[in-house]
């Protein structure tokens, strides 16, 4: 194998009759270590490697699971999505997949293997936003957003006091630590910040879950991260609903941006999957039009809750009865 290919895999999620993985091919992808220094240019440099890479467009790649093999072919930037039913029943819990990337004749120019989540049937399913929902980050504004990045490593980006011990509380909502309830984080942050990610939520304990991010970047567009469209956030949502249309959704946002519109609309249009939406106050100025946009959601006997920390989100979810009392 040529080990300037590799093959990228992200968190899978679904149930026995509709499994989904996503990844990337690469021709080339610079090598990353993070040694979460506090050093501003190591960083940096960390950062802009992760934007440093060259897709694999229109390759072959092969998902081998359990005895099945599924092909398709990558995207124009190397992006890759398999959704395919399992032959036989597959239980709650993690799964592993493999993935092939190869060339015309079927030679195999790199692998890797990922992982798939089933959730257990439980009553709830949460799907969060990340950025100014979870983490700090000034998305609203470019040149704060980069200085988070820049000068911050992914321990040292800070999450907002107490969501973690909120979203923990919810992976228990009416079930128990042996069958958690699912979480999926939807973010408009590109799939380049994957594994930063990963490292951020697993460093601040926050509940194990599928992300799904946004097209991948180059180096000479890192100045634009986390710009993308927001209409793509819409699909990614949608789709997690559609694979699962028998669960109860929480939506979690912030009013830095669309989030009340987007899950607002969705709760209108299905509204018997849809539990509650919180969103978090970070634009004051905005908290008006939020309430208003809330109030749609509301009048499908949806609960809303617009909170500025995360101590009023835990206390309105123990008076909706999503939660017990915290001890």
């Amino acid at each position: 194998m040529n080990n300037s290919f590799s093959v990228q895999i992200y968190r899978g999620y679904g149930h026995t009759n509709n499994l989904v993985v996503y990844g990337h091919a690469f021709k080339y992808r610079a090598k990353s270590t993070q040694n979460f220094s506090d050093n501003l240019f190591v960083n940096i440099r960390y950062l802009f490697r992760l934007f440093l890479l060259k897709p694999y467009p229109w390759a072959k790649v092969n998902l081998i699971f359990n005895d099945q093999v599924i092909s398709q072919i990558t995207e124009y930037d190397g992006f890759f999505k398999f959704e395919w039913k399992a032959v036989q029943n597959i239980s709650a819990g993690w799964h592993q997949v493999k993935v092939e990337l190869t060339d015309d004749v079927g030679n195999v120019l790199a692998v890797n293997t990922g992982d798939v989540y089933v959730p257990h049937i439980t009553q709830y399913a949460f799907i969060s936003d990340i950025d100014d929902t979870v983490m700090v980050s000034h998305s609203a504004t470019i040149g704060r957003r980069l200085r988070e990045l820049f000068i911050k490593n992914p321990r040292t980006r800070k999450t907002f006091p107490d969501v973690a011990r909120h979203y923990n509380f919810l992976s228990l909502s009416h079930t128990d630590a042996e069958h958690p309830n699912p979480f999926f984080y939807v973010s408009s942050s590109e799939w380049n910040l994957y594994d930063y990610l990963m490292e951020t939520f697993s460093y601040n304990k926050l509940p194990e879950g599928a992300f799904l991010l946004n097209q991948i970047k180059r180096w000479k567009n890192l100045i634009k991260t986390g710009k993308t469209g927001h209409e793509g956030k819409l699909i990614r949502v949608m789709r997690i609903l559609d694979v699962f249309p028998n669960q109860k959704f929480v939506f979690f946002g912030d009013n830095s941006q669309q989030d009340p519109d987007i899950y607002s609309a969705i709760a209108i249009k299905y509204p018997k999957n849809i539990e509650a939406i919180y969103i978090r106050n970070i634009r004051p100025e905005r908290a008006a039009h939020t309430q208003q946009v809330l109030a749609q959601a509301e009048q499908q006997q949806i609960h809303t809750c617009l909170f500025s920390d995360s101590q009023e989100a835990i206390d309105h979810s123990v008076r909706i009865g999503l939660i017990n009392q915290p001890k």
